[in-house]
């Protein structure tokens, strides 16, 4: 299976309220509810083409909701971002957030009963697993018996000791451009994006403490033996969701963690669940075969393909760019993810990216189709949602927040039948393109062949704009062309004697069914005959081709 991976943030996606005030609470703008994500809607999903549905924010993290009547340790607001906090501010790994409880006493119980609903329509169900930092105050009031909370037992003169979970400064906390005079303390502990100041910046992941994985990073040395406590605490609540019943885990920020980490602790979750993933945020390259050979199933192939296909579109790079990006992760393809949005990045479909959320059609197709790796789309994307409300803690910024109470319209539209033809359209565009995924043998399992080379000396092909590929398995061949032209094209496509022999295609006449666009067409291969195609602007054909007398 090919997973394709749709992006679901409970707190969002179900809240059906349209009355939004900049900046509200929980009463004024409203929540999602993990038992509002019925069979109904999952089903849709499954039909869209997901596989997994992963549930970001399910953890229970830090708040400006006072929980405390349900026995839940209230936070400071002067470091929680926005009403709602940030869901990788992590306050107690072990319990459910109770935002998107409609019985908050019950969380855990409604939150097995939708891995159940998801796995009864067909899917997986991944959720975060967050290892770099916690909220700046965490207490579990969820913990299994035996379990001690980060930090209880930490030296606190210190910076860093073996078994301490956190880094410690000898001076109070304060936040450059944040008033938190409402918050003590002291000593200051290092900010979760490895700021190691007692005076993080505004810009600075404030809201978080880093955990100690037993680097001192005063001197850069490295004390992993014996195992040092955090690791210990950590396998624990990956055993915890495991045994739960979860089946994969996106690891925010994997590789802000020493990869000694994962080799110790991936092979020792899989011995419980073979089948389990483990999907690695992580923006180096150079570090991509490392962290592979460390246990993960898929990485984030964010700096390598998805930086090159946002530089095609918004900046007018040259497609045959992407030669170099399936060239520089040449072996380990089936590993990567590849995405076109996410909750860190700019909606494509806002002013901040391409304007239009059905320019899109190249992009989609060379990210889902390119290989045999993941895909992600993100809640909306489907839909065409351009991410540009002013929310609250986060402004207009094209995404969609992580830190407010909102809603989402173009999910709001959808779930209350009221989405336009438009955007019907633009989902039932990506339907075809995620469902392919997994019903193209060719696509799920079959073998690349990149016809750039083939098409440099070729007038009406444009490498500049033009991208074109062949995926093939057993008898089935896909060609595939996109155009990020936005003007429409006729194209004439080479395809090489090399790739006639690499794929054991027969020269001859086809029929050319487009998988998009339902057209069909007659096309001869041979080795010095082109094939040619009309592509509107910012579209896509992928071809299945049939040989004429072939049974």
């Amino acid at each position: 299976m090919k997973p394709v991976i749709y992006q679901l943030f409970p707190r969002l996606y179900t809240n059906l309220n349209s009355r939004l005030t900049r900046g509200g609470d929980i009463s004024q703008n409203g929540v999602g509810k993990m038992n509002q994500i019925t069979t109904e809607i999952l089903t849709d999903l499954h039909s869209l083409g997901a596989t997994h549905v992963w549930l970001t924010g399910v953890i229970e993290h830090a708040t400006a909701t006072d929980y405390s009547a349900f026995g839940i340790a209230s936070d400071n607001p002067a470091v929680v971002k926005g009403k709602a906090g940030s869901p990788y501010a992590i306050k107690d790994y072990y319990d459910i957030d109770p935002d998107i409880a409609e019985n908050i006493d019950n969380r855990i119980d409604e939150f097995k009963a939708l891995l159940r609903r998801i796995h009864d329509c067909g899917m997986c169900a991944v959720i975060d697993f967050v290892p770099n930092h916690v909220a700046r105050h965490y207490v579990s009031d969820a913990k299994p018996s035996g379990v001690v909370d980060f930090g209880t037992n930490d030296r606190t003169d210190c910076f860093f000791a073996h078994d301490n979970n956190f880094y410690y400064m000898n001076e109070p906390l304060s936040v450059d451009g944040v008033d938190i005079s409402g918050y003590c303390e002291n000593p200051a502990r290092a900010t979760g994006n490895d700021c190691f100041s007692p005076r993080p910046h505004k810009n600075d992941w404030y809201e978080t403490v880093k955990l100690n994985y037993g680097i001192d990073y005063s001197n850069g040395s490295r004390h992993f033996d014996p195992i040092p406590d955090t690791w210990h605490k950590m396998l624990h609540i990956l055993r915890y969701w495991t045994e739960m019943g979860i089946d994969g885990f996106r690891c925010d920020m994997a590789f802000m963690v020493p990869v000694e980490f994962w080799r110790w602790a991936i092979p020792q979750i899989k011995a419980i669940n073979s089948k389990l993933l483990f999907i690695a945020e992580i923006y180096d390259v150079d570090l991509y075969r490392t962290f592979i050979d460390a246990g993960f199933d898929y990485l984030y192939d964010k700096v390598n393909l998805y930086d090159m296909l946002v530089g095609i579109e918004r900046n007018g790079w040259h497609a045959d760019a992407i030669t170099s990006c399936w060239q520089r992760v040449d072996g380990i393809e089936p590993h990567m993810l590849n995405f076109l949005e996410n909750h860190d990045e700019v909606r494509f479909a806002s002013s901040f990216y391409a304007h239009k959320a059905e320019n899109a059609l190249p992009s989609l197709v060379v990210s889902a189709l390119l290989g045999t790796g993941a895909f992600m789309v993100y809640q909306g994307q489907e839909l065409g949602e351009k991410g540009e409300d002013d929310e609250g803690f986060s402004g207009p910024n094209g995404r969609t927040t992580i830190f407010d109470y909102w809603s989402i319209k173009s999910v709001r539209d959808y779930l209350s039948r009221r989405a336009t033809k438009k955007s019907l359209a633009l989902r039932a565009t990506y339907s075809k393109v995620l469902n392919l995924c997994n019903s193209s043998k060719a696509i799920s399992d079959g073998g690349f062949f990149d016809l750039t080379y083939a098409n440099y000396d070729n007038p009406s092909f444009s490498t500049a704009r033009h991208f074109a590929f062949l995926r093939h398995y057993d008898d089935e061949v896909l060609l595939i062309v996109v155009n990020f032209d936005d003007k429409p094209a006729n194209i004439s496509v080479n395809i090489p004697s090399h790739a006639f022999e690499h794929i054991g295609l027969a020269e001859g006449n086809y029929s050319a069914t487009d998988i998009i666009g339902g057209s069909k067409q007659k096309i001869t291969l041979s080795h010095d005959a082109s094939v040619w195609l009309h592509l509107k602007a910012k579209g896509a054909k992928v071809l299945k081709l049939a040989k004429f007398g072939a049974k």
